[in-house]
């Protein structure tokens, strides 16, 4: 698995994320959240979200999930995530 840091793979161009997060992340859970459905995956210790579009039948963009993002709520009613891994 390649190790870059969160800055380093949110620098990167949306092409090469994909490739990352589908060759070396970890699939955590998908939800639904307005227009989206959103995959949440585990990649070298942090958490990524990709936001597809099925209207538009693609992504629309991969970010970075703070552990403390609003949205994390919709995650822990789910699953339950490491302790260890909510910080970054």
């Amino acid at each position: 698995m390649k190790r870059i840091s969160h800055k380093e793979f949110n620098a990167l161009p949306l092409k090469e994320k994909i490739s990352l997060l589908f060759q070396d992340g970890n699939f955590i859970v998908a939800i639904r959240y307005y227009r989206y459905k959103i995959n949440l995956y585990l990649f070298n210790n942090f958490y990524v979200e990709v936001f597809y579009n099925h209207k538009k039948d693609m992504i629309e963009r991969i970010e970075l999930l703070p552990v403390f993002h609003t949205r994390m709520k919709f995650y822990l009613d789910q699953i339950q995530l490491p302790a260890n891994l909510l910080s970054y």
